[in-house]
């Protein structure tokens, strides 16, 4: 027969137990949840094979962020449309769009898009727009030039706006230079030079364009190169609301995610406005043959001919 003392300390040492093996539980479960979440949406694109390659380049974005040597334990989904999964929306630490032109403003029920980012904003989601996706159209904004893009990223690409005309123009040799010493975005790469179509002249407001002070220029131009002045390039905002965003008017030739330095800066800022401390060397990424991601094609091409008509007989 047991003493009264052991089966007096058997439940005792039952409930430590079952506290051991609740919190183990719970330390796996917190070890198994991402750092952060990354949604990449894709919208539509029309450019001819080698440039823009929206989906191909959300799967590079998706590849990188999944395999960054010095911060791991991220994720990254790309979706092709706007999601219909409130739960996907809610758990994004940052949303990323590729596209031509900013791609909620192309899908359909933009305003109930644009109300859900909106919402999104204000629990701190960060926004990221790559190339094209800074781009708004005459269609898009009032006479103006307000949108919620410019309070969202800081600025935008205004494509034949009555406010404002940016100007998009491919050049052989566009040097890309840091411009803000000491911020996070900025670690770990350099100076670059690449034939691509960094956008110029783009819109930071009303207030003779320039950039409100919670933006900072992130990134600088001399173009055009008959006529250089410094050109912002790409740029990022610290919103009121505690988020981040970032645009970026590069790249447009798909083989240009082979620039270690375009690349690395980029996934800073996708790092940065996940609200996540970019590692002091700047994200290290090692990535496949571009091939890899399945775009029309790495180098660019020219269109496909228009068919022309058939001349009657």
């Amino acid at each position: 027969m047991k003493s009264p003392r052991t089966q007096a300390s058997f439940p005792k040492f039952a409930f430590v137990l079952s506290a051991v093996v609740i919190a183990t539980a719970f330390a796996a479960l917190a070890a198994a949840e991402p750092k952060a979440r990354v949604l990449v949406v894709v919208g539509p694109s029309n450019h001819p094979p080698g440039s823009h390659e929206v989906a191909a380049g959300g799967r590079v974005m998706q590849y990188c962020v999944e395999h960054m040597a010095n911060l791991p334990d991220v994720k990254a989904e790309v979706v092709n449309e706007w999601p219909k999964d409130a739960a996907v929306l809610d758990a994004a630490s940052s949303v990323v769009f590729i596209g031509d032109n900013f791609p909620p403003v192309r899908f359909p029920d933009s305003p109930a898009i644009l109300a859900k980012l909106d919402a999104m904003t204000k629990r701190g989601c960060g926004i990221v727009c790559v190339h094209y996706a800074t781009g708004l159209r005459a269609d898009d904004v009032p006479d103006d030039g307000d949108h919620p893009l410019l309070h969202w990223i800081g600025g935008y690409f205004a494509t034949k706006c009555k406010h404002h005309q940016s100007i998009a123009k491919i050049y052989q040799a566009a040097t890309i230079t840091p411009a803000a010493p000491g911020h996070p975005v900025m670690r770990g790469w350099q100076e670059f030079t690449l034939k691509d179509e960094p956008y110029i002249n783009n819109y930071f407001g009303p207030d003779g364009n320039k950039p409100a002070a919670n933006v900072t220029v992130l990134a600088t131009s001399m173009l055009q190169p008959q006529d250089p002045k410094r050109e912002a390039v790409s740029w990022c905002i610290e919103r009121a609301d505690g988020g981040r965003g970032m645009g970026i008017v590069m790249p447009h030739f798909f083989r240009n995610w082979q620039n270690e330095d375009l690349r690395r800066f980029i996934l800073n800022g996708i790092v940065w406005t996940a609200r996540l401390e970019v590692p002091p060397g700047g994200v290290q990424t090692t990535l496949p043959d571009l091939a890899t991601f399945e775009p029309t094609s790495v180098d660019p091409k020219p269109p496909a001919p228009k068919p022309v008509d058939a001349v009657p007989k």
